[in-house]
């Protein structure tokens, strides 16, 4: 079985790959035998992640980019198929929106967090179709949310932007088919550097642990694996599927206090 997620001689890129989840997801894939390409806004972050891979013996790109700028992410894929030759693996991090009660959230709201969430991640993968193509296992996966298909106060701009994402998965995996799978991870929450920054209110941890099913908060390791899952061969036979990564979520463990219409 070990072959079965073995990606040696594989080229991925990361957006969003600075850190937490990103991060997670290129040093497992580099681990996996991947040589890696992460985008971010965060130059010092990047460049932590490919020095990391690089110790374990795999070729690595930092390239600062905007994820939200066309121009730049053509640049960034423009410079990994220079340095590498091949691409065969995209992971779309990239994303996020704060909550609001729905009253307060506005058509600006709705439109900035579909463009973060929807828009810039679609854009990566035309930019990197071309050149996923030509690969004879190629996979993409963008990482969405629990929000994108279970219900709670607040989300509304980020849970439809994510419901969005998650049926385009669909739809892409249909257009690409056969050549390109295409797939999301749906995580719930887990504790990267935005979660840590309240791990001193014991009440809010409490109650996000106390409201999923497996009673903890998931690690950003445990997404990463589901990332390789979908990248390697192992996720071969899997396209146009949304895999959740939230400890049994039927309904929002992160339910905002915003008073009653």
């Amino acid at each position: 079985m070990p072959q079965m997620f073995d990606m040696t001689g594989r080229v991925a890129l990361l957006a969003g790959a600075g850190r937490g989840i990103g991060a997670a997801s290129a040093m497992a894939l580099a681990e996996a035998g991947a040589d890696v390409v992460v985008l971010a806004r965060s130059a010092d972050q990047i460049a932590e992640i490919a020095d990391a891979a690089r110790n374990l013996g795999r070729r690595a790109l930092a390239v600062p980019t905007d994820a939200t700028d066309p121009e730049a992410v053509e640049e960034a894929v423009g410079r990994t198929i220079a340095e590498f030759g091949r691409l065969d693996t995209v992971v779309n991090v990239v994303g996020g929106y704060v909550p609001k009660p729905f009253l307060g959230t506005t058509d600006d709201d709705l439109r900035d967090s579909f463009d973060l969430n929807v828009v810039s991640g679609l854009g990566l993968l035309r930019a990197c179709v071309p050149h996923l193509a030509e690969s004879d296992g190629a996979s993409v996966i963008m990482i969405s949310s629990a929000i994108g298909h279970v219900t709670g106060r607040g989300w509304v701009a980020y849970g439809t932007a994510k419901a969005a994402l998650e049926h385009a998965v669909r739809l892409m995996a249909a257009d690409l088919n056969p050549r390109i799978r295409v797939n999301a991870v749906a995580p719930g929450a887990i504790m990267t550097d935005a979660l840590a920054g309240f791990a001193d209110d014991s009440n809010l941890i409490d109650g996000l642990k106390s409201a999923t099913p497996l009673r903890r908060i998931g690690l950003a390791e445990e997404v990463a694996a589901a990332v390789l899952y979908l990248a390697a061969p192992s996720g071969a036979f899997t396209t146009g599927h949304v895999l959740p990564v939230d400890g049994g979520l039927r309904v929002t463990n992160m339910e905002m206090p915003f008073p009653d219409v």
